[in-house]
């Protein structure tokens, strides 16, 4: 069995910033755990798989270690494989996921994603998220992911880190967020449990994070800044029940799987 491949780097127009997704067309699902090998051979942040049914495509996406319920950079990478080399007449795209309807629409080279809104809820700190990150954050809320807030962008930088830690918490994934100096906020994520120590940028998790700075800076458009050593920026609004986000794509690799 041949599958094609397509590498791309998300909320980024530059090759070798933003964040890598492998993108898998396919004309029909093959088994799970293929999919999984596949992802775990790839060793990025997400893998994306998907298939045309009638006019929209059923999406899903693999982490090294499992397969998630949302992605932002993989759901944007593969609009991009499907304006770009399959479909160049492409301008609206629905995507049919475990979290529902996902929409992408391309307007010139920049590709807006309209996702599910996941405000967080207070919560305590976690002890093992404290000696994960290294310090007391001075907020926690909790959604899919832990989201502690931190005083600073020099805060956000400068977490003395412990994965070990990190894995034992229940949630998939933990972002660190923080006024921004140039932007209207910064952030980081950590998914060490699915494999992902640190994601480059992460769409899925700012479907937490507007809606939080939304009501601290009481605003509905952001333009933010992931911290990480690759970076990447994102434009957002929020929509109340959805959040809109959009970035840029550019492609680093094409070619096929054998299996």
């Amino acid at each position: 069995m041949r599958i094609p491949i397509y590498q791309i780097d998300a909320f980024t127009n530059e090759q070798f910033k933003g964040n890598p997704a492998a993108v898998c067309p396919l004309t029909e699902w093959i088994k799970d755990d293929l999919m999984q090998k596949i992802a775990a051979e790839n060793n990025l942040s997400e893998t994306a798989f998907f298939v045309k049914k009638d006019n929209e495509y059923e999406l899903r996406w693999f982490t090294p270690k499992g397969e998630v319920d949302l992605c932002g950079h993989a759901t944007l990478a593969s609009a991009y494989v499907i304006c770009t080399y399959l479909d160049e007449n492409s301008k609206d795209i629905n995507f049919n996921t475990q979290s529902g309807l996902l929409e992408v629409s391309k307007d010139g080279g920049l590709f807006t994603l309209a996702f599910p809104s996941r405000e967080g809820r207070k919560c305590d700190a976690p002890e093992a998220l404290i000696k994960g990150l290294g310090k007391v954050p001075k907020e926690v809320y909790k959604s899919r992911d832990y989201m502690a807030v931190f005083d600073t962008e020099q805060d956000i930088l400068s977490l003395e880190l412990n994965m070990d830690e990190l894995k034992k918490l229940d949630g998939f994934g933990v972002i660190v967020t923080a006024k921004g100096k140039e932007v209207d906020f910064v952030s980081r994520f950590f998914a060490p449990k699915a494999g992902v120590d640190e994601d480059p940028v992460t769409g899925s998790a700012h479907c937490t994070l507007v809606p939080y700075w939304k009501n601290k800076l009481n605003k509905n458009e952001f333009v933010t800044l992931q911290l990480s050593e690759r970076g990447g920026k994102l434009y957002c609004t929020d929509l109340g029940e959805r959040v809109k986000m959009s970035g840029e794509a550019v492609a680093y690799l094409e070619g096929y799987i054998n299996v």
